[in-house]
């Protein structure tokens, strides 16, 4: 089967298909009609001509019928014309009158037949079609016969059969070819909105990650896409922002000095304590902490670090401390307590808070005895000893 790579192809293609179904299937459909509709006026014409053999048709006063033609209707239904045959039976089957070859009936009558039956036979190498009415004369029913030989019909109404279905043909095709090229021209209109948000989404980019699908204007059923299409720039510009972010994060670290006039102790549990994570990541968040607690502790001061077996590090200073107002403010994006202060761009905190959450672990502060700041990180999980046992033996086999 082939396959379009063009909606517009796909669409043409298919129509052309139906083209080819319709111009076979429509005149044919017209053909069965007018050849209908002959048959229905042919069937009509044999009904008006039984019609007028009865207004002929009486009974005397003796009770025998009696058939008075006018001679132009007589040599009608002459023998030596051949075109047509009347016969007049009574219900007994009992031939009354006939113009027919040997004078006998022109089929055998049905019992119980209805008032009007059509029929047709072959009988000496012709094709018959005629119809059978009971009619009431003077009080006595008969049945009369009225045939046609096919041969001998109206010419005009088989000539017209006959080339229906070709010249039809060649009609039809013309005109749903020319509603090809209007469709064409139709489909080519209403595409132009997708065309245009094409161009526009060739725009889209790094530098241009603002720009969106229009979907006013679209086809209806394109809007769920092009929706979907703009939630998906979106996501992305949501990730360049981040990326964005993380750049100005690494800008922040490399402009942070470190404090080589105060004193850094670090004290811990007797024995190693394992979390899972990422190493340099969270290192970077001590760091911070770390260089936090030097930028606000005075001269001469230590800042303690200290990691608990329970899977807890904090980071001590003897600086003024956190109010508790604005505990909830120091770990956002460039929030700054003193903003005349040179050197700080109030990323330090948040960039702890984010590293924590991508670990599963909080972040707190709390007032230290004694003066200053306590900020620690709460990991959710300690690894244990010989679980590390097992990884490590697991490693150098």
């Amino acid at each position: 089967m082939l396959k379009f790579r063009s909606v517009v192809s796909r669409i043409i293609a298919l129509h052309l298909l139906a083209i080819v179904v319709a111009s076979i299937c429509m005149p044919l459909a017209l053909y069965m009609m007018l050849n209908y509709a002959a048959q229905e006026l042919h069937h009509r014409a044999l009904r008006e001509r039984a019609d007028e053999i009865l207004r002929y048709l009486a009974r005397e006063p003796d009770g025998t019928p009696q058939l008075s033609l006018p001679a132009v209707l007589a040599q009608f239904y002459s023998e030596a014309y051949g075109r047509a045959a009347f016969a007049v039976l009574d219900l007994g089957g009992h031939v009354l009158f006939s113009s027919a070859a040997g004078g006998g009936a022109i089929i055998r009558p049905r019992p119980q037949a209805t008032p009007i039956e059509y029929f047709a036979v072959h009988r000496g190498g012709t094709n018959l079609v005629g119809v059978t009415i009971t009619a009431d004369i003077g009080g006595q029913r008969v049945l009369l016969q009225v045939s046609e030989d096919l041969e001998h019909r109206d010419v005009l109404i088989d000539d017209i059969v006959a080339d229906f279905f070709t010249r039809v043909g060649w009609i039809t095709a013309p005109i749903l070819l020319l509603l090809l090229v209007i469709d064409v021209m139709i489909f080519r209109r209403e595409l132009k909105p997708i065309v245009a948000a094409s161009a526009l989404a060739e725009r889209i980019g790094p530098a241009r990650t603002e720009l969106r699908l229009p979907e006013e204007g679209m086809p209806q059923e394109v809007v769920p896409l092009v929706h979907a299409v703009n939630q998906a720039l979106d996501r992305l510009e949501e990730g360049f922002r981040g990326q964005r972010e993380f750049t100005a994060d690494a800008a922040h670290e490399l402009r942070t000095p470190l404090s080589q006039r105060k004193t850094v102790a670090v004290t811990g549990a007797d024995h190693p304590v394992r979390v899972c994570g990422n190493a340099d990541t969270l290192g970077r968040a001590i760091r911070n902490l770390v260089e936090n607690a030097l930028a606000h502790t005075g001269p001469g001061t230590t800042v303690e670090i200290s990691v608990a077996a329970a899977g807890e590090l904090r980071v001590m200073d003897r600086g003024p401390g956190v109010p508790n107002a604005e505990r909830d403010q120091i770990f956002r994006r460039f929030w700054r307590r003193d903003r005349r202060r040179a050197g700080s761009a109030g990323l330090g905190l948040a960039i702890v808070k984010r590293i924590a959450e991508m670990h599963r672990a909080t972040v707190s502060v709390a007032d230290r005895p004694g003066g200053g700041a306590v900020f620690a990180i709460h990991f959710p999980a300690v690894i244990k000893a010989d679980l590390v046992l097992d990884q490590q033996l697991e490693t150098a086999f």
